[in-house]
């Protein structure tokens, strides 16, 4: 085995940590290992990244529920266009972006540089929101919006987003909850986990038929994965959120540069 496939590997276990702490981002580090790391195309990237994530995220949920924390009053309302969102974006959008979308001096913007690119956006905006915002103080006390249009139209958008560039989405579903409507962090955590596990898996459907998937090697990236979650689980005993939170948004904020750099470098 090669070194680098090594590395990969490490990285499938790293996936789970970060679910197991903080509820959401293992697909911003999915994505890059299977595409670098493993030479995945993109496309075929954001199909095994949906299964890794969604299935990992399900054992943090199944957890998350025997502690009561999933909140699924807003995990339905907010779910329910995502899953149609994803479903369709991965079943008829992806499938029919051309692999040459635009020409200018020489520079051709294809489909797999368009999906990294706009993948690199989405981490841009996720990393700043984690580096800059604070935590809320006595957030249990704040009471929870249940602002209905507000989380349906979410649920679109982000359905829509994370079913183009492959990704479980915890790390834009998250800032939402927190946010816009109001629910405390550690329910907004365990409701997310169940919305990306549902969201992802339904995705990753959408992609049967459409492409060939090597089984053993995504079962066994899935297990290390999952190995993961338990042990991210149980280090969130040990980390404070907050300093977690930043620490993570600085590396998803170098990983979006990384990417940018690297897509853009190979068209100069």
């Amino acid at each position: 085995m090669e070194t680098i496939h090594i590395l990969g590997y490490l990285g499938a276990l790293a996936i789970g940590v970060v679910l197991g702490l903080m509820g959401g981002g293992g697909s911003i580090m999915a994505v890059p290992i299977f595409t670098y790391l493993f030479q995945i195309s993109p496309v075929a990237t954001t199909t095994y990244s949906l299964f890794v994530v969604g299935t990992s995220a399900s054992v943090g949920a199944v957890k998350s529920f025997k502690k009561g924390l999933i909140d699924f009053k807003i995990a339905l309302v907010f779910a329910i266009p995502a899953f149609v969102a994803v479903y369709i974006a991965r079943r008829f959008i992806v499938p029919i972006i051309p692999e040459k979308l635009i020409s200018v001096g020489g520079v051709v913007l294809t489909r797999n540089m368009s999906i990294m690119l706009l993948f690199a956006i989405l981490m841009l905006v996720a990393s700043l929101s984690m580096i800059f915002k604070k935590e809320r103080a006595v957030e249990d006390k704040i009471m929870t919006l249940y602002n209905y249009p507000l989380m349906v139209g979410g649920g679109i958008i982000i359905g829509v987003l994370t079913g183009i560039v492959g990704i479980g989405g915890g790390f834009l579903i998250i800032p939402v909850l927190v946010l816009l409507v109001k629910l405390p962090m550690k329910k907004a955590v365990a409701t997310s986990l169940f919305i990306i596990a549902l969201k992802s898996l339904i995705g990753f459907s959408g992609d049967l038929g459409n492409l060939e998937i090597n089984w053993t090697f995504l079962s066994v990236f899935t297990l290390i994965s999952i190995a993961g979650i338990f042990l991210g689980v149980y280090l969130s005993s040990f980390v404070k959120c907050e300093r977690l939170k930043r620490s993570f948004g600085w590396f998803v904020l170098i990983m979006a540069i990384s990417i940018f750099c690297k897509e853009v470098g190979n068209q100069l």
